[in-house]
C-alpha cells in the first residue's frame, strides 16, 4: 500500500478535513465575537468606567495591578461563544433525536 493511499483513508477515517473545517469556523467566530465585544458592547459600557479606557481599567493596590477591564473583555467573550456553541449544539441534539 502506498503512502499516499494509507494517508487518504486516514484523513477519510478520522474525518480530518470536517475537523479542520470545524477549527477554521471556530477561529472566524473567535474573530468576530472580539470584534462584537471590543467595537459594539464595549463602547456602550466604557461611558461608565472611570477615565473611559475600559481595556486599560485597573485597581491598583499597592505593587498589585488587576486589569479587570481586559479580564471583563475576556469573560464577555467566552459567554458569548459559550451561548452560541450552545444554540448549535441544542439544535444539532434536537435533531438527533427525531425518529
Amino acid at each position: 500500500m502506498s503512502i499516499l493511499k494509507e494517508f487518504k483513508e486516514f484523513l477519510e477515517e478520522y474525518k480530518v478535513m470536517g475537523i479542520a473545517i470545524g477549527i477554521v469556523m471556530g477561529l472566524a467566530t473567535v474573530a468576530l465575537v472580539n470584534s462584537l465585544v471590543a467595537n459594539i458592547i464595549m463602547p456602550v459600557i466604557t461611558p461608565f468606567i472611570p477615565g473611559g479606557a475600559w481595556e486599560q481599567a485597573a485597581w491598583i493596590l499597592g505593587p498589585i495591578v488587576l486589569r479587570w477591564g481586559a479580564f471583563l473583555a475576556a469573560l464577555i467573550n467566552f459567554v458569548i461563544i459559550a451561548f452560541v456553541v450552545f444554540l448549535i449544539a441544542k439544535k444539532f441534539m434536537k435533531q438527533g433525536k427525531k425518529k
